[in-house]
């Protein structure tokens, strides 16, 4: 407790359609001993009213609520939520607000176990995802043969909108099940394989199984960097499949971090970047308006619509963005600033890669690598192609790249 006595004031009670009856004590006493009760108006009406208590249904958005509930720190707060409020519910946002150390959270099943429970599947191995509030296109990356995915839907026409994506992607053999109000007397169940689907519209409190299955042709995303260059919509400003591979090894992606890619192009480097882990971020770097609408087009085809764009020129648009954990230039190496401006803003052991296929934008790599130190290496690739009635080796251009990582302590590159 601290000096204002606020030990556990707030309490996140997870609850099921089963309502009131499928609470345990503890959750019982803490909506009952509420002085200020939040939630969704169904989460309300399935919990009795309780003399003086004052019942807030959530706004909308609902963050507009979170304002005056933190200001009523120390008071007796419950917020009801659905099933376990920490997995893709309101407790993980309040916990971002409120010190766990101030907070009682009381889970009930999440929607994820009553759909395990009820297909038979292990649930650890299941990929567990929501598109409640989020874009569709983020299963995309999930989409693995034998893969078996359960899905948060946002609403009643989510299930016919998968169906749809699945469909186009040649995963229409896969087969969805819908369950509909979970642990309630409501609860049902629909299913057929996304080739029969039909249902457009279903109850909207409901969870998606997804058994995938490919059909020969599908686009499967591997798990693997150097995705093939004509899954991209490009116009010939695309790091070419062989050296983006070898670009991202250099660029050594982990979980969390954030890219900038610098002359963005298609978009491919921050797009493969953010496909390695769920919770990588890239902001592309594009001044070329038809190139910009490539790269917000690629970045939904491959399921990572989060993708950000900062649309100008380098450097003068690098100015104000979040700090990178890394950079990649892909083009613009010869602009005047460029390089020294990505430079300095790298933290202490952030990286830097940077390709070349011109002597003029090779010139610039030598110099940072004389200035700075780090890696030089070139890569030439040749692909079999027709000489006539033959085939023979057409060499594309050689690339130089070079990658560094900026030593702790290390100064701005004028210095």
């Amino acid at each position: 407790m601290d000096s204002m006595g606020t030990a556990r004031w707030l309490s996140i009670v997870g609850i099921g359609e089963d309502g009131w009856d499928g609470l345990s004590p503890a959750a019982r006493a803490a909506v009952e001993g509420a002085a200020i009760l939040y939630g969704g108006n169904r989460h309300l009406d399935l919990v009795p009213v309780v003399a003086g208590q004052e019942r807030l249904p959530w706004p909308l958005p609902i963050t507009d609520a979170f304002p005056g509930l933190i200001a009523r720190r120390g008071q007796r707060i419950c917020v009801l939520a659905s099933g376990d409020p920490s997995w893709y519910g309101v407790g993980a946002t309040l916990s971002r607000l409120v010190p766990a150390a101030e907070t009682t959270v009381i889970p009930a099943a999440s929607a994820f176990s009553l759909a395990a429970s009820r297909l038979g599947w292990p649930l650890q191995d299941c990929r567990c995802l929501t598109v409640h509030g989020r874009p569709l296109e983020q299963v995309v990356p999930h989409l693995q043969p034998n893969s078996k995915l359960l899905l948060l839907s946002w609403d009643g026409t989510t299930p016919a909108k998968l169906a749809a994506l699945l469909r186009a992607r040649g995963f229409g053999k896969s087969h969805l099940t819908v369950l509909e109000a979970m642990g309630g007397p409501r609860e049902a169940r629909l299913e057929a394989t996304a080739d029969a689907w039909t249902a457009e519209q279903v109850a909207d409190l409901n969870t998606i199984a997804l058994d995938c299955v490919a059909s020969p042709g599908a686009q499967i995303l591997p798990l693997a960097p150097g995705l093939p260059d004509d899954w991209f919509e490009h116009d010939g400003q695309i790091t070419k499949r062989e050296v983006r591979a070898v670009t991202l090894s250099f660029l050594a992606p982990r979980r969390g971090e954030l890219l900038w890619d610098v002359g963005a192009g298609s978009g491919s480097i921050g797009i493969e970047w953010m496909l390695c882990d769920p919770a990588n971020r890239a902001i592309a770097v594009e001044h070329h308006p038809e190139r910009i609408d490539r790269i917000l087009a690629n970045a939904a085809s491959f399921g990572v619509p989060g993708l950000a764009l900062a649309r100008g020129k380098a450097p003068a648009v690098l100015a104000g963005l979040e700090q990178p954990d890394a950079i990649f230039i892909g083009g613009g190496l010869t602009a005047d600033g460029v390089l020294a401006a990505c430079w300095d803003a790298l933290p202490a052991g952030g990286r830097i890669a940077a390709n070349a296929v011109t002597l003029e934008s090779e010139a610039v790599l030598f110099d940072a690598h004389k200035r700075l130190g780090g890696e030089l290496t070139q890569i030439a690739v040749a692909r079999a192609s027709a000489v006539g009635g033959f085939r023979g080796w057409r060499a594309a251009m050689p690339v130089t790249l070079w990658r560094a990582e900026k030593p702790h302590g290390e100064g701005t590159w004028t210095a």
